[in-house]
C-alpha cells in the first residue's frame, strides 16, 4: 500500500476532493492548487517510510492547509491573518476534517468546483482548459498539446481564466434545489465536453488520449455518486464508457484511423460495453429521456452489434431523428445523415448534408461526410473538392491522412480509365 505506484494513483484520485476543499478555504485557485502541490510533495516524502494515512484526502487537506499558512506567516508576519472562522468553517483537527469528509458539505465542495470550471463567464475553450489544470490535474504542457497550441498560450489562457472566475466573485454556496439540475447539466456538459477532447485527439500525442479520456470518465463517476438518482448523469457516464471501449482498435499500427466498420471488435472493451449497458438499463426505468441516455442508445447498438453488417442503421437513424428534435443542431443532423446513409442509399443522405454547407463550412466531418456521399453517387470532382476542403480542416495528421485515402481511392479508377 506504500509504492510509489498506489500512492501517485491515490494522490490523482483525490485531487478534487482536495482542491475543492482547499478552495473554500482559501477562496484563491492558486493558492488552492499550491497547498495541493505541497501535500502532495510531503505525502511522497511521508507514506512511503511511515504508511498511509486512514483517510488520505483528509491527510492531504489538513497537510496542504497547514502548509500554506505556514508560508503566509513567514512572508507577513507583521500583517494579522483574518480570523479563521472569517475564512472558513474547518476546524484545525485532522480528526474532525475527517470526519466531515462524508457529509453535505463536502460533497458540495465537489460539485462546487466543477460549477467554477464551468462558470458561464467563461468560453468554452478556457472551460475546458481550467478544468483540465484544476480538478484532472494535467499539465500546462499536456493541456496544450491536446489543444495544439504552445504551452505559453495555454498558460496565458488558463491564467485568464482564472482570474475572470475569481473577479466574477462565484458565490461559495452549495446549490439550491431549484438551480440544482440547470447546474448539474452543465457540470455534466463540461465533463463531456473534456471527453470528447481526448477522443478527438485520434492523431495527436497517443499517450495524451488516455488521461483526456479516462479523467471525465472518472469525473462522471463521482457526479453519479453525488446524485445517484439522475438518469441523464447514468446516460453521460454509460455513453462515455460505450465509446472508451473501442479505443484499442481506432487506430492502426502506423497511427492511421480505422473506421467503426472496419474495426477489430474483438480489441473492444468488453467490460466497459457491459457496465455502460447496464447503466443505460437503469436510466431507462426512470422514464426521463434525455440527450446523453439517446446517445448511448446509440453507441449501444453500435457496440452490441457482433459485425459492422449486423447494425441496426434504421433504428440508429430514428434515435438521431429523436435527439434531433430534443436538442436541434447541425452536426446532429449530420449524424443522422450517415445512418440515413447506412439504412436507405446515399442520395435520401446528400438531401439532408446539402442543406448544412452555411452552417457546417468549417467543420472537418462535413466535407468528409459529404466527400463520402459525392464519391458513392459517382459525382467524382465534386467528391475530390470536398475531401481537399476536409483535409484543410484536418485538426491531426490522422485525420488529414484518412481523407487522403479517400482521395486515393477516387484517382484509381480515373488511372484506370486511362
Amino acid at each position: 500500500m506504500s509504492d510509489i505506484a498506489w500512492i501517485e494513483r491515490t494522490l490523482t484520485g483525490a485531487r478534487p476532493q482536495v482542491v475543492s476543499a482547499l478552495l473554500r478555504y482559501f477562496r484563491d485557485l492558486d493558492r488552492a492548487e499550491e497547498a495541493f502541490q505541497e501535500a502532495c510533495l510531503r505525502a511522497l516524502r511521508t507514506w512511503p517510510d511511515k504508511g498511509p494515512p486512514r483517510d488520505p484526502a483528509a491527510w492531504l487537506i489538513f497537510v496542504g492547509r497547514n502548509a500554506v499558512l505556514d508560508t503566509v506567516r513567514r512572508d507577513s508576519r507583521n500583517t494579522q491573518l483574518p480570523d479563521d472562522a472569517a475564512i472558513s468553517d474547518l476546524d484545525d483537527a485532522e480528526t474532525q476534517m475527517s470526519d466531515r469528509l462524508d457529509n453535505a458539505h463536502y460533497r458540495d465542495d465537489i460539485l462546487r468546483l466543477m460549477f467554477i470550471c464551468c462558470h458561464p463567464d467563461l468560453p468554452a475553450t478556457q472551460q475546458i482548459a481550467l478544468a483540465l489544470r484544476i480538478v484532472s490535474g494535467l499539465s500546462v504542457k499536456e493541456i496544450a498539446a491536446a489543444f495544439l497550441v504552445n504551452e505559453k498560450a495555454m498558460e496565458q489562457r488558463i491564467t485568464r481564466a482564472k482570474r475572470r472566475v475569481m473577479d466574477a466573485d462565484v458565490p461559495f454556496e452549495a446549490p439550491g434545489p431549484a438551480e440544482r439540475a440547470e447546474r448539474v447539466g452543465a457540470v455534466a456538459a463540461m465533463i463531456y465536453l473534456l471527453f470528447n477532447e481526448g477522443y478527438s485527439a485520434s492523431g495527436g500525442e497517443v499517450h495524451l488520449r488516455a488521461p483526456l479520456c479516462e479523467e471525465p470518465i472518472r469525473l462522471a463517476r463521482l457526479l453519479l455518486r453525488l446524485y445517484p438518482s439522475e438518469p441523464e448523469i447514468m446516460g453521460l457516464l454509460a455513453l462515455m464508457l460505450l465509446q472508451h471501449a473501442r479505443t484499442p482498435s481506432r487506430l492502426d499500427a502506423e497511427g492511421n484511423i480505422v473506421l467503426l466498420e472496419n474495426q477489430d471488435r474483438t480489441r473492444w472493451n468488453r467490460e466497459q460495453i457491459g457496465e455502460g449497458l447496464a447503466l443505460i438499463d437503469k436510466a431507462v426505468r426512470h422514464r426521463a429521456p434525455g440527450p446523453y441516455q439517446i446517445q448511448a442508445a446509440i453507441a449501444a447498438l453500435h457496440d452490441q452489434a457482433p459485425n459492422a453488417e449486423a447494425t441496426d442503421w434504421t433504428q440508429i437513424s430514428l434515435l438521431y431523428l429523436t435527439l434531433e428534435r430534443m436538442t436541434p443542431s447541425p452536426v446532429i443532423t449530420l449524424n443522422r445523415a450517415v445512418a440515413v446513409f447506412k439504412a436507405s442509399g446515399a442520395k435520401q443522405a446528400l438531401e439532408l448534408v446539402k442543406p448544412l454547407e452555411d452552417r457546417l463550412g468549417s467543420y472537418f466531418y462535413f466535407h468528409g461526410v459529404h466527400g463520402a456521399l459525392l464519391k458513392e453517387l459517382g459525382q467524382v470532382d465534386e467528391a475530390r473538392q470536398a475531401f481537399n476542403k476536409a483535409i484543410s480542416l484536418a485538426r491531426t495528421p490522422a485525420e488529414a491522412a484518412h481523407i487522403r485515402q479517400q482521395l486515393d481511392a477516387l484517382a484509381g479508377p480515373m488511372k484506370a480509365a486511362q
